[in-house]
């Protein structure tokens, strides 16, 4: 597979996947929207204080969030000990990104890092050690499961739950979420309210991603993060509450977590058809949304 480059708003590079019909990243900024939506809010700049950090980059992608995520630790404490899994469908992605023109972005041991984990899928050189594992994330994640890792940070960055909606089903969330450590924060760009509930249903308390300085008119959020109850999240505004009880928030299910995304999609919207809460356009006429 071929990547063309596209460049996106903060100088950066993204591709487009025409398999699933969107691009990997913001066209306001990739690199700007890998630190504002995962590892700061992630809260990276803290945990990276403490001798031991463990990471989990669910669609791994171009490497962007996990290359974010490096450089904060790398500021804050170069001789933490990371430990990193990413999983990733396509082998091609990672490989795409270390051309010469796109990875120089980053800086030279962040560089390395990437050129390794897409070559190779697996670095070791204290203090990090990374693993890229490759394939269908439903079925990848069963041995990072089986060893009890427990991240303090996971980055979930799947394509929109309309075009890949079996990685964002209440059955493979509640699997990330046994990956994640008691005081660990999930985070992730979508502010869909399916989403937000099948997170809910795998017994995380969830909160808002505020919106940054320059936004779209129609946003209202940046996105959701996630965390095991007490660990303090910004809440949810009245207006994205509301939005839970709606149709909106009817989450995708994969019983048996190898559903095709057709069959997933054809239950969801069954679900919807014969669901008696509010319709999400009527949630938006309410809420001047358009």
């Amino acid at each position: 597979m071929i990547w063309i480059p596209q460049t996106t708003n903060d100088g950066s590079y993204t591709f487009f996947s025409e398999e699933f019909g969107e691009s990997f990243h913001s066209r306001q900024g990739a690199k700007a929207e890998a630190f504002q939506k995962f590892a700061e809010v992630t809260q990276l700049r803290a945990k990276a204080q403490r001798p031991k950090l463990k990471l989990l980059d669910v669609c791994y992608g171009l490497g962007y969030n996990t290359a974010a995520a490096l450089e904060t630790v790398l500021q804050v404490n170069p001789d933490c000990q990371v430990e990193i899994y990413g999983l990733e469908l396509d082998p091609t992605v990672p490989l795409g990104a270390i051309a010469p023109d796109l990875i120089t972005t980053w800086t030279d041991p962040v560089q390395q890092v990437l050129q390794r984990l897409a070559e190779r899928h697996e670095y070791f050189q204290p203090p990090l050690t990374a693993h890229l594992l490759i394939g269908d994330a439903r079925q990848t994640i069963q041995p990072i499961m089986a060893q009890g890792f427990q991240a303090d940070a996971i980055f979930f960055d799947p394509f929109s739950p309309r075009r890949c909606p079996q990685l964002w089903t209440v059955e493979f969330f509640a699997q990330v979420a046994q990956c994640l450590a008691p005081d660990g924060i999930l985070s992730t760009y979508s502010r869909s309210a399916s989403v937000r509930s099948a997170l809910l249903a795998a017994g995380l308390q969830i909160g808002s991603i505020p919106l940054g300085e320059t936004h779209l008119p129609h946003e209202w959020s940046q996105g959701t993060i996630a965390a095991w109850p007490p660990t303090p999240l910004q809440p949810l505004s009245p207006m994205e509450q509301e939005h839970l009880n709606t149709r909106a928030a009817i989450p995708y299910r994969d019983p048996l977590l190898s559903d095709s995304a057709a069959a997933i999609l054809q239950r969801h919207q069954e679900e919807q058809t014969a669901s008696k809460l509010e319709s999400t356009s009527s949630w938006r006429r309410r809420w001047n949304i358009r």
